[in-house]
């Protein structure tokens, strides 16, 4: 079943972030039925540096082809500003197309972009913005009709709900598939983009905040299509790393380390039992 076909039938589809390949690998092996590339994840995984627009274009595109190949569901993932100009948008949803990208949301912000949980944002004006949507749009037609193409408005943040919500909607007029409003903290605030924005809609959780105590049920009754949980896996990955690395440090030992995996069902996440098998069928 396509992203498409899951978003159409219901209800709503829960995406956790990865921030590379192997933890998607994971996601899929824990049963969710898509997963998140998050600009943020990507950067730090890859470069161990901040969301501050610092990753490529064509590495944004291999990091994504290196998670569609391990995930085994249905990749979203973030696309930033398009990279420049419209024909650097239709280069990049050819590029995720290829990828196998099953879908992929440009935003509102001038480039050099930043994360969006971040201050000091600032936004292109509306009519840019509308013609970034507007290229990816005839790209994805023209390359991939099966990927979904989701708009992603800045503005919260930066202009406040009022704006977010306008925005909004206007991408959803333009006829992306969902929309995006992201920034968002509160549960009023999710509310208010529930009650306010048409369509289909996404929205993003960060841990921490108020909006992150909102269930998936209560999302999906109140007309979200796609819930993204960005932050989840790589903030616990790193929380645990660092838990284990101050015991080590402390103790010397790795024998009093709590929580780890063990060997055996690392070797069943990454499948190694399929590929030795197919090593040992084809040996001279």
């Amino acid at each position: 079943m396509t992203l498409r076909e899951r978003l159409e039938r219901g209800p709503i589809v829960t995406a956790p972030g990865a921030p590379d390949a192997l933890t998607a690998r994971l996601i899929g092996h824990m049963g969710f039925e898509a997963v998140y590339m998050t600009g943020l994840g990507a950067t730090a995984s890859r470069l161990g540096m901040p969301d501050l627009g610092l990753m490529s274009q064509s590495e944004m595109a291999e990091h994504a082809r290196a998670m569609t190949r391990a995930a085994g569901i249905p990749v979203i993932a973030d696309a930033d500003t398009g990279y420049g100009g419209p024909l650097n948008i239709r280069r990049a949803v050819a590029d995720y197309a290829m990828a196998g990208v099953a879908a992929l949301h440009l935003e509102d912000q001038v480039s050099p972009k930043r994360c969006g949980q971040l201050s000091g944002v600032r936004l292109v004006e509306v009519p840019e913005a509308e013609a970034r949507l507007r290229a990816a749009l005839a790209a994805r037609d023209a390359f991939a009709a099966e990927m979904l193409v989701i708009g992603r408005t800045d503005a919260l943040p930066a202009l406040g709900i009022e704006a977010a919500v306008d925005r909004a909607r206007r991408y959803t007029d333009l006829g992306v598939d969902l929309v995006f409003v992201d920034g968002i903290k509160t549960r009023a605030e999710v509310e208010t983009v529930a009650e306010r924005v048409p369509g289909r809609k996404v929205v993003s959780l960060v841990d921490g905040t108020d909006a992150a105590e909102l269930t998936r049920e209560e999302l999906g009754e109140m007309g979200f299509s796609l819930c993204l949980y960005a932050v989840t896996t790589l903030f616990a990955a790193l929380g645990a790393a660092r838990r284990a690395l101050e015991s080590l440090d402390a103790t010397g030992s790795v024998a009093g380390i709590e929580g780890q995996m063990t060997y055996a069902e690392f070797c069943e996440v990454v499948g190694l039992g399929a590929h030795q098998g197919f090593a040992h069928e084809f040996e001279a």
